[in-house]
């Protein structure tokens, strides 16, 4: 019987909210089959075995309450189990420090606890959290934009021996400087910025490839995304976006021979539309030309619950992770971080990637 892993969540919101609730869905359902994962055991770990201990974030009305709690609180709107029936846990929300955690468009929804703390004093709290529920990997959820809110939590991991999962644009994984720093301290990181298990980005760099395979020449694309969540209205704020266009860009143009001049490509979120709620909206192009120089474009137009899809890819970061602590790797997990991740430090195809993640899941990578 494996061991349980234990869990640190940080931001808690729609993202996490879907993630324990469709935990629990499986529960309910033991008959369902688990899909929206790579395998339903991974070295032994299946989603069950995973125990959330302890949770952070800075919305006054999350802060303090019980995790199976404040997973349902306002701005969330995850609902799949009804709030009555999730089993309680001795897991709590704890503050975490706000720095550039709040973008201007959600202050309203958002509403940040007073706290009377320093970020040096909450970094000492959080330290003696981690340690008294063994938290022994954290994953950050936090809203696109928040860099220093990013560091402060890899700082933490780096700090703590926990193995850090960074779900966001806020490069830890694939920056060369926070690399080393993990892999001198033998600490396992997976980054950056999650890659939905049917999303965007995934399905654009996955036609771009088959185009460019092909032997075709593309000219010109564009992937244009919206939804109604607060993910969407923190991104109205084009200040918060800068890593995000990078993330969703690099991803794509990573899968062509001969990359496309700037002007020639678009690739990010485009607008907020309250009554999508958690769908999200996806419009691409791809332009380009045959044999003969005949011209061709194609458009896809994606629907998704924009939680459902990167929910089970987390799942197996999670375990991925686990993974990489019971074998004693550290520094980032390239074959994981390739596969799940828009912008890992080293980018191959989607193919190469599942490969070489299951092939690390066996020891032989």
């Amino acid at each position: 019987m494996a061991d349980r892993i234990k869990v640190g969540l940080v931001g808690i919101g729609n993202c996490f909210s879907g993630l324990i609730q469709g935990i629990e869905y499986y529960r309910k359902n033991p008959s369902q089959q688990v899909i929206g994962i790579i395998h339903e055991k991974l070295a032994g770990y299946g989603i069950h075995d995973i125990d959330f201990v302890c949770g952070f974030d800075v919305g006054e009305n999350k802060v303090g309450k019980p995790l199976m709690q404040a997973i349902y609180e306002y701005p969330n709107m995850v609902d799949w189990i009804p709030k009555g029936e999730m089993p309680a846990t001795d897991a709590l929300v704890h503050e975490s420090p706000v720095l550039d955690g709040v973008g201007l468009w959600v202050e309203n929804r958002v509403k940040p606890i007073q706290s009377s703390k320093t970020t040096e004093q909450i970094a000492e709290d959080v330290k003696g959290i981690i340690k008294e529920t063994g938290a022994e990997i954290m994953v950050s959820y936090l809203p696109v934009g928040s860099d220093k809110v990013t560091a402060f939590w890899a700082q933490i991991c780096l700090d703590t021996g926990a193995a850090f999962v960074n779900c966001i644009p806020s490069f830890i994984a694939s920056d060369p400087g926070w690399a080393k720093k993990f892999a001198e301290k033998n600490i396992p990181c997976i980054g950056d910025d999650i890659k939905g298990q049917v999303g965007a980005t995934i399905v654009h760099r996955t036609l771009a490839k088959l185009c460019n395979d092909r032997g075709t020449k593309i000219e010109k694309t564009y992937q244009i995304n919206v939804g109604g969540n607060t993910d969407f209205l923190n991104m109205k704020e084009q200040e918060r976006l800068v890593s995000k266009k990078i993330s969703k860009t690099e991803s794509v143009q990573s899968q062509l021979d001969e990359r496309l001049d700037d002007d020639q490509i678009y690739v990010g979120p485009s607008d907020f539309i309250p009554f999508l709620g958690n769908t999200k909206l996806m419009f691409m192009r791809i332009e380009g030309r045959q044999w003969a120089n005949i011209p061709y474009n194609m458009e896809v137009r994606l629907d998704v619950d924009d939680k459902a899809n990167s929910a089970g890819i987390v799942i197996d970061a999670i375990r991925l992770a686990r993974i990489a602590l019971d074998r004693g790797v550290g520094g980032p997990i390239k074959s994981a971080s390739a596969y799940l991740m828009k912008h890992p430090i080293e980018q191959t195809s989607d193919v190469e990637a599942k490969v070489a993640c299951e092939k690390f899941v066996t020891g032989d990578l």
